[in-house]
This record gives structure tokens, sequence and C-alpha cells, in this order.
């Protein structure tokens, strides 16, 4: 016998104003004075606290909570670009906080996205820029600023006021401290501190172990983090010199190399920079 699914509630408030071919899934609460435009959609039980602004064609998944006074997909902040022209996309996960005065943009392109994963803390005041890719299980901490088209792995936690040059690849389970200006790629499992440039302080041991690293998987970053930090040769030296162990590498250890070397190919270290339109 065939059972019947249930359907929760999708409760908007008389004061929002939501388009009418805007898809909204079961248990969808948008709150007072919210503004959801054409053609985006919301999953099932995610909840729009009141004066929250959704742009066009905007995807959001399940279970997220959006607090007060976000403006997720306004046109980018790019000079000449016109305000009722073609834009791109924004996708949003599932499962994600996005806290007050966060403003997420969309793609610059018609033809790409802006894309946030599942199971992430974004909190007050925390900018997004356009073709930004955030992957799961980030921490955003307040005012953290991401310039246009920077790519932050799973894991990545910033402190408070952590400023992202454009092009920016940050590495898994990276702890950037408070104030850090990152102007170059950071590779895995590091902590960063300090401004341009900079600087690798150590192993983010938290990091590790959120990230389910055996204790030997953890020595093997640890042996590799002193062959390339700790070491008198320039680091590029040290990471070719890594790459050409015998033996091949742990997984881990190949992820520190690989983003060493390859942001060594743009002569500011961000390696998306080669891939410019």
């Amino acid at each position: 016998m065939e059972t019947q699914k249930s359907v929760r509630k999708i409760t908007v408030h008389p004061s929002a104003c939501v388009a009418s071919d805007v898809t909204l899934g079961d248990g969808v609460s948008i709150g007072a004075n919210c503004v959801v435009e054409s053609g985006s959609s919301i999953g099932s039980d995610t909840i729009l606290m009141p004066n929250v602004f959704i742009g066009q064609n905007v995807v959001i998944g399940r279970n997220n909570r959006l607090f007060p006074n976000c403006a997720i997909g306004c046109i980018p902040q790019i000079l000449g670009l016109k305000i009722d022209g073609e834009r791109g996309g924004l996708v949003i996960g599932d499962n994600n906080v996005i806290r007050e005065q966060v403003t997420i943009h969309p793609s610059m392109h018609a033809s790409h996205a802006t894309k946030i994963g599942n199971n992430n803390l974004i909190m007050i005041g925390v900018h997004i820029g356009h073709d930004c890719i955030l992957e799961d299980n980030l921490v955003l901490s307040n005012f953290t600023q991401l310039s246009g088209h920077c790519l932050v792995h799973t894991g990545v936690w910033f402190s408070g006021l952590v400023l992202v040059h454009q092009f920016t690849t940050i590495g898994k389970w990276v702890y950037a401290a408070g104030l850090s200006g990152i102007n170059h790629d950071i590779p895995p499992f590091v902590i960063v501190s300090g401004h341009y440039p900079p600087k690798i302080r150590g192993i983010n041991r938290r990091g590790l172990a959120r990230a389910g690293l055996s204790k030997e998987q953890q020595l093997k970053v640890f042996e590799a983090y002193k062959k390339l930090y700790r070491s008198d040769k320039p680091l590029l030296e040290n990471a070719k010199a890594l790459a050409a162990e015998s033996g091949g590498l742990d997984e881990n250890v190949k992820l520190m190399v690989d983003t060493i070397i390859n942001s060594s190919k743009h002569r500011f270290g961000r390696y998306l920079e080669l891939f410019r339109d």
C-alpha cells in the first residue's frame, strides 16, 4: 500500500513580497518585509527571518537559516555593470546558517554561478563576492570579506575581519587568524596570519582532527610541514624536492605540495589568476 507523503505548511508573512514564479519547498517560512525576486527557488524547511532580500534566479537548498537584513543575489560590485543587465547564478546548498547583514553576489557571467556548499556558518557582515566557490563545513567569522573568484575548500575557518584577495585559493582545513590579509594561495592544513604578505605559522591541529585524519596521516602532514617551512631553502624548491621523493606522497601531503607548485605559476602566487577571462 502506497503511503502518502506529509506536506509541511509554507508560511509567508503578509508584508513579504514573493514573485509569482518563485518555487517554495515544504515547510519554508518567509518573514516580514522579505523580498524574493523572480526565478528563485527555496528548498524545504528553509527560514527567512524579517527583511531578507533574495535576488533573481537564486537557488537555495534545504534547511537553511537566513537572519535579518541579508542581501543574497544582488548584482556584483563591478564598475559599468548594468543594474538591469544579464547576470549569472547563485547556488546555496543545505544546512547553512547565514547571519545578519551578509551579502553574497551572483556570478558576473550569465553562464556561471557563485556556489556555496553545505553546513557552513557565515557570521555577521560577511561579504562573498561574485564567482566565489565555497565548499562545506566552513566558518566565516564576523566581517570576513572575500573578493571575487575565490575558491575556499572544505573545513576552512576564518577568524574575524579576514580579507581575501580575488582569485585566491584557500586549501582545506586552513585556519586564518583575525585581521589576516590573504593575497596568495594557502596550502591545506596550515595556520596563517598577518598580511601583505601573510605568513604560515604552523599546522592546524584541530583542523587535522576535524578532518578525521589518522595519527599516521597527521604525522605525515607534520613531517611535510617541517620539510617545506623549516628549511633555509626557498619554499618552491622544498616543494619540488618533496614531490620528487621516492615511494610517492601521502594524498594530504600531495595536496600541500600541489598547491605550492601551482601557485608559483602566477607571479603573485594566485593560481586561479591564470584562468582570467
